[in-house]
């Protein structure tokens, strides 16, 4: 019986982790976190029956209290309350769903505590992959990538020598706006955007999807991951979302993960490895898809990702720059507020504003998300 605690439980990837546990029925769920969403969380922790219940607004917390005062769930608050449902003593895994920059301090008191990370949070190597990945090896924690993309990696990679790594063929749908120019995607709106072709997803994701942002924040977290120069890994569009990644040896050979679009299969891979287990769905059937193509990503209209390599290469603080402003605009973007390609535009103020400190501390890397907020707030 394994026992795991999920930091954004009522998340696409939160609900999907709870669909692999309630078809498995050996792993125990001992912690549960989540946003605004208290009438999910009350039916989560009424099947799964957590120790431990962590909202973010204390009067979400009372009002959930209320609800679940019969079960003797005890019911947090606040950062407190991620960082306690983190390092949850039953637990040997904590599965980082939660969205955004506020999961790197709990993710790092969990891997201090010594809980394997089964890791979604893009955000949490992004920005701070220079503490983490030197931190998780230093307490022996290993660190279990869920994305689709970073987990065929991880499969790719399995039983081989990584200084053998010739470079990472992290591949990408392209998105609903693959081919159009830039005076098309001008025009999108946010119905368009909210549109994947291939993946369900919650929606800033997919709109990073729409904008290749989300691949560039996969480039940045693939570096620290796997321990490649940037200049290994490269970005192929695979439009059928067949082929999840690739790894190119020296030798010339391709390892591939290849499967249907479904985010349950690295989440369960994650919390079993290295056991497969049986996983419903539906299978490829390679005779129907007859053919997978590729080609290369359009970096001059989808200038997201342009912008992830040079805030790659620039390293220290300004990949926090990146991240920050693209979470700003596509929640302006979101309320409709801005325009698609002035997501664009404010990642490139931002940057171009930024002088980068060289290896920031999480003070430093908060501090800085903080003065990206406040730089795009006084602007738009």
């Amino acid at each position: 019986m394994k026992t795991i605690a999920i930091l954004g439980s009522t998340g696409s990837i939160g609900t999907q982790t709870l669909e692999v546990v309630r078809a498995n029925g050996d792993i125990r769920v001992a912690a549960l976190s989540a946003g605004r969403n208290i009438r999910l969380l009350e039916q989560q922790i009424r099947e799964f029956r957590p120790r431990i219940a962590a909202v973010w607004d204390e009067k979400d917390a009372g009002t959930l209290r209320t609800a679940v005062a019969d079960l003797g769930v005890k019911v947090l608050c606040g950062m407190d309350g991620l960082r306690e449902t983190a390092v949850c003593a039953e637990a040997q895994i904590l599965v980082t769903a939660i969205v955004g920059m506020i999961g790197i301090v709990p993710t790092i008191d969990a891997i201090r505590a010594g809980k394997d990370i089964a890791l979604a949070n893009k955000e949490t190597l992004v920005t701070a992959g220079h503490i983490i990945m030197p931190l998780a090896q230093e307490c022996g924690v290993r660190i279990l990538p869920v994305d689709s993309e970073h987990s065929a990696i991880f499969q790719s990679l399995n039983g081989e020598d990584r200084r053998q790594i010739d470079r990472i063929l992290l591949t990408a749908s392209g998105g609903p706006f693959r081919g159009m120019t830039s005076a098309q995607l001008a025009q999108v709106k946010l119905e368009d955007a909210l549109k994947h072709p291939n993946w369900a997803m919650g929606q800033k994701i997919t709109i990073d999807s729409a904008s290749m942002v989300n691949k560039g924040l996969e480039v940045m977290e693939a570096r620290w991951l796997f321990g490649t120069e940037l200049s290994q890994i490269q970005v192929v569009v695979q439009p059928q979302s067949i082929i999840h990644s690739m790894v190119q040896f020296k030798d010339g050979a391709v390892i591939a993960q290849l499967g249907t679009p479904d985010m349950k299969l690295p989440i369960q891979y994650a919390l079993y490895y290295p056991e497969r287990r049986f996983l419903a769905g539906e299978q490829l059937d390679f005779a129907k898809i007859g053919s997978i193509a590729f080609e290369d990503p359009d970096v001059e209209t989808f200038a997201g990702l342009k912008y992830a390599f040079e805030a790659a290469a620039q390293g220290g603080s300004m990949p926090t720059v990146f991240n920050a402003a693209n979470e700003c605009a596509v929640a302006r973007f979101l309320k409709r507020r801005i325009g698609f390609t002035d997501i664009y535009r404010i990642i490139r103020y931002c940057m171009d504003r930024h002088t980068v400190i060289p290896s920031p501390d999480v003070e430093q890397i908060l501090e800085t998300e903080q003065s990206v907020y406040e730089m795009i707030e006084s602007r738009w």
